[in-house]
């Protein structure tokens, strides 16, 4: 027989399940409960503090989230990745991941599973994550599978490739150490991988054809997306256009890109080439193909003026009033770049169809006209001078250039970070920080933008999920659970046994940590294994699976957090994809285990 709980260890089960309840129902935001979460905890241990303890210990246990080592490392990984989006680091990789996607979107996604699921086997899978997410977001732009419905297949898929291995995440070392400290041999690198492995192909199709089916399309989209802009591209001696066929350069093009009126035969350095596609298609087209939308020299001059100030280059959509002084000029005699020092690089006309050549037959020969769209680039003070003296009304599709000058600088970063937390040479946190600060010294990332980077509703979800590990940690709640798991176990056979302790440290590690669910497993499954007479080996693996399978809640392993903003995720998206992958996994791996074992 087990006593009853203390109060706190109750108050702490409540409040949590009150959490999760809350954020279920979906009524208030994340933010809100998480803040209310913490203020609850706070005051009921300020007015009843545990036992030995002073109500200044409970606040400590409540407020201390904001300041520990997890939300500062999550915070300095977003950094990190917003430092390789904003100096177009990782477009290289995306356009390679682009063409795998673009020849067929359930191959690339299975690809990428695979790598994800790989990686994670020997490194650690945040770092990997930080790496992936950017370059996701970033297909997804560019018209491949919505960011909302790769990412979380992809963070499980890279959670259980970090179960595979002894060194895969570091709460199997944890596992691993307790265990041999009571008393059980050390267990090699790949000791178990032959489970997980096993498990992971059971689960894989779940991952890979049901869970994309069943999560939203969370991709804002913005009138300025569906504007087609035209341009006139120029070769230059260094184009990729230079010598080639538009054939063979039509495959590494993003998606909704046109020519027009294109001669037959190579391409030559001076040739000028009708182009029409969005805001996002026009700059990737020029990224890649490296031509020129407008003249040379204007452009030297808004990067000499660039690389002088610090400033970002700016593209924005403009719109031309009746009162503007554009009006029945063309590009030519308008002298916008004299005037101004910005390059207009496209022009949209409302319900103007392609094929009118008396409307666009020549880009630079259009008499610009009152509701003519400008995309228009350049630095902030001279777009702003534009838009003013000539009467243009500037429209939501403000956005910064990647600093390109810059990308090798952003990758070498983070690929110094990820190696440091990969070989354990220092801890992530302090890999992470060491990284965000390089990101700004370096000026990959500037100071006044860092709040684009960083996710308020990750900051409080993170600060509310520690203080209730814990809480329910030193309150005794995990520990009186535990001891109340093992006088029940007795009843049943060795297969459940492994497979409700499994369920029972997976549901510790979603709600509480996964340190918590390791500290307090590992113990019990030893007591367990004394009790019923089993072997220690496959219910401590038991506890080291549980551990792992943290796919339920946002707040259950820092990457669920991180992919939190950039897939728009509620909680709800974690709890119904998260649970039939928990019940795939446990019954895959319990399986496993009294296969392997012989229970």
């Amino acid at each position: 027989m087990i006593g009853m709980p203390s109060y706190h260890a109750i108050a702490a089960m409540v409040v949590t399940i009150a959490m999760f309840v809350a954020f279920a129902r979906g009524r208030m935001s994340i933010e809100i409960i998480s803040l209310l979460t913490i203020a609850v905890i706070a005051v009921g241990l300020y007015f009843f503090p545990l036992e030995g303890q002073s109500p200044t210990d409970g606040l400590a246990i409540a407020f201390g989230g904001f300041g520990h080592y997890a939300l500062i490392t999550i915070c300095a990984l977003m950094i990190l990745g917003r430092g390789l989006i904003v100096t177009g680091a990782l477009d290289p990789a995306a356009r390679l991941l682009e063409r795998v996607f673009k020849f067929n979107l359930q191959l690339g996604l299975l690809i990428s599973l695979a790598l994800a699921f790989f990686l994670s086997m020997f490194v650690n899978n945040t770092p990997v994550l930080v790496l992936l997410i950017p370059i996701f977001v970033t297909l997804a732009a560019r018209g491949a599978m919505p960011a909302s419905k790769t990412l979380m297949p992809l963070n499980a898929a890279s959670l259980i490739g970090g179960l595979a291995t002894t060194i895969g995440t570091s709460t199997n070392i944890l596992v691993v150490s307790i265990a041999v400290d009571l008393g059980m041999p050390m267990m090699s690198v790949f000791h178990f991988t032959p489970i997980v492995l096993a498990a992971a192909i059971v689960a894989l199709p779940y991952l890979w054809l049901v869970m994309p089916k069943m999560l939203d399309d969370n991709r804002v989209e913005l009138t300025h997306e569906q504007r087609r802009f035209f341009t006139r591209l120029r070769v230059t001696e260094n184009s990729l256009l230079n010598g080639r066929e538009l054939a063979q350069i039509a495959p590494r093009l993003p998606s909704g890109i046109e020519f027009h009126d294109v001669k037959p035969g190579l391409f030559r350095p001076g040739q000028r080439i009708k182009v029409s596609g969005t805001h996002d298609a026009i700059e990737e087209a020029i990224a890649v193909m490296r031509g020129e939308a407008a003249p040379g020299w204007v452009l030297e001059r808004i990067q000499r003026k660039h690389g002088e100030t610090g400033e970002d280059i700016q593209v924005v959509e403009m719109t031309v009033t009746a009162d503007s002084r554009l009006n029945s000029r063309t590009l030519p005699t308008s002298g916008i770049a004299d005037l101004y020092g910005v390059a207009v690089v496209g022009i949209h006309r409302p319900d103007t169809l392609i094929g009118q050549k008396d409307e666009f037959s020549d880009v630079g020969d259009i008499r610009i006209r009152e509701g003519d769209v400008l995309l228009v680039m350049g630095l902030q003070q001279d777009l702003e001078a534009f838009a003013s003296g000539d009467s243009l009304l500037q429209l939501e599709g403000r956005r910064e250039l990647p600093r390109r000058s810059k990308a090798w600088l952003a990758a070498a970063i983070m690929a110094g970070s990820v190696a440091l937390a990969s070989f354990g040479l220092v801890p992530i946190a302090i890999a992470a920080l060491a990284g965000a600060i390089l990101m700004f010294v370096t000026g990959c990332v500037k100071f006044d933008r860092v709040g684009r980077a960083l996710s308020a509703q990750v900051i409080v979800l993170v600060a509310a999920s520690i203080s209730i590990g814990r809480i329910i940690d030193e309150s005794g709640a995990a520990m009186w659970l535990g001891e109340g798991l093992s006088v029940g176990l007795q009843y049943l056979s060795p297969a459940l046994v492994l497979a409700a302790i499994m369920v029972f440290v997976t549901v510790l590690t979603n709600f509480a940590s996964n340190a918590t669910a390791a500290t307090v497993g590992t113990p019990i499954a030893f007591a367990i294994a004394a009790q019923l007479g089993l072997p220690p080996e496959p219910l401590v693996l038991a506890v080291l699976f549980g551990c792992n399978l943290s796919y339920a809640t946002p707040i259950a392993y820092q990457t669920n957090m991180l992919i939190m903003a950039e897939g728009s995720y509620d909680f709800g998206d974690y709890v119904k994809t998260g649970v039939p992958l928990v019940a795939i996994m446990v019954t895959a791996l319990s399986v496993g285990l009294v296969l392997t074992y012989g229970l």
